[in-house]
C-alpha cells in the first residue's frame, strides 16, 4: 500500500471530519489533509489549481448532502474543470438511497461509494486502489 501524499475531505459534519482524519493518521493514509466544510468552499480553493496543476490532492472523500454545494454540484462544477492531475473520488455518505449509488455511477471520476462512517479496512481498500 502507497502513502497519499495529499487528502482532501470534503464534508460539513465536523465530528466525522476529526474521527475520519485521525483514522487516517492511525493507518499512516496520508503526509497532508485539505478540510473544506461544503463543496462551495473546495471548487473555490481547487478550481485555479486544478487548472494549473499545482499542490492537488490525490483523492477526495466527498460527502453529498452539505449546505451551499452538495456533493453532487461539486461533482458537476469539477467536471467541468480541464485538469492536468487525475483526482481520484470517493464518495463517503450517510445516503443509503439507491438512487444515489446508481447516479454515481454516471460520474467517472467517482472510484467508489462507502456508507459513513468510515473505518480502517476502508481506508485501507482505498489505499490499496491508489
Amino acid at each position: 500500500m502507497r502513502k497519499i501524499d495529499i487528502a482532501c475531505i470534503i464534508d460539513d459534519d465536523p465530528i466525522f471530519v476529526f474521527g475520519t482524519k485521525r483514522m487516517m493518521e492511525l493507518v499512516g493514509f496520508c503526509n497532508s489533509f485539505m478540510i473544506f466544510h461544503n463543496g462551495h468552499e473546495a471548487i473555490e480553493f481547487l478550481r485555479p489549481r486544478v487548472i494549473k496543476g499545482e499542490n492537488l490532492p490525490e483523492i477526495i472523500l466527498l460527502d453529498l448532502n452539505m449546505p451551499i454545494m452538495d456533493g453532487w454540484q461539486f461533482l458537476d462544477e469539477l467536471m467541468t474543470i480541464p485538469s492536468v492531475k487525475k483526482i481520484t473520488i470517493f464518495i463517503i455518505t450517510s445516503s443509503i438511497d439507491p438512487n444515489d449509488m446508481e447516479k454515481v455511477k454516471k460520474y467517472g471520476a467517482v472510484s467508489n461509494y462507502f456508507i459513513k462512517p468510515i473505518n480502517a479496512d476502508q481506508l485501507k481498500i482505498i489505499m490499496e486502489a491508489m
